[in-house]
């Protein structure tokens, strides 16, 4: 079971597949909101591509994950996967590592891309990173760079 919590103010926090970690035994994420339909358990479930299952946010701008590991861990790899098949949009993924308690946050990525429904509607990244003793791992996801009142979605995250 997936333990997390809906962020209602900055947040005071004390692998399935092959090499990936599985984020519900070793973290508690945190999330900024989500939809009922959607919510935040969908990125874990191994239900990914094209057509999987997905989070969305219950509100729309930008929004937050972070997941709290119970002990300092080792990140070789990070991947995820983002579908949008309605919206035009181009989003901005800000990905960053803390190794004091969510005190301080180092930047490991910032990628931007454009879904263009129909053609374009899915994205999937695998970042080699190398990264230790790591206590958190943020996500902030702007859903439109432009501005568009749009809510940021994320089909996967997987950890290696």
């Amino acid at each position: 079971m997936l333990r997390k919590h809906l962020f209602t103010a900055a947040p005071v926090v004390s692998g399935h597949g092959s090499g990936e970690m599985d984020i519900a035994a070793i973290a508690t994420v945190w999330v900024t909101s989500e939809t009922a339909e959607a919510p935040i358990d969908h990125v874990f479930d191994q239900r990914r591509g094209p057509g999987g299952s997905r989070w969305v946010a219950a509100e729309p701008g930008e929004q937050r994950l972070i997941l709290a590991f119970d002990t300092p861990q080792t990140l070789r790899t990070i991947g995820l996967e983002v579908e949008e098949p309605e919206v035009h949009r181009t989003h901005v993924l800000h990905l960053s590592a803390s190794s004091d308690g969510g005190q301080t946050y180092q930047e490991l990525r910032r990628q931007e891309y454009t879904f263009s429904p129909p053609g374009t509607t899915f994205e999937r990244e695998t970042w080699a990173v190398a990264v230790e003793g790591v206590t958190h791992l943020q996500l902030v996801i702007t859903p439109d760079k432009g501005g568009a009142p749009c809510r940021a979605t994320l089909t996967s995250l997987t950890l290696g």
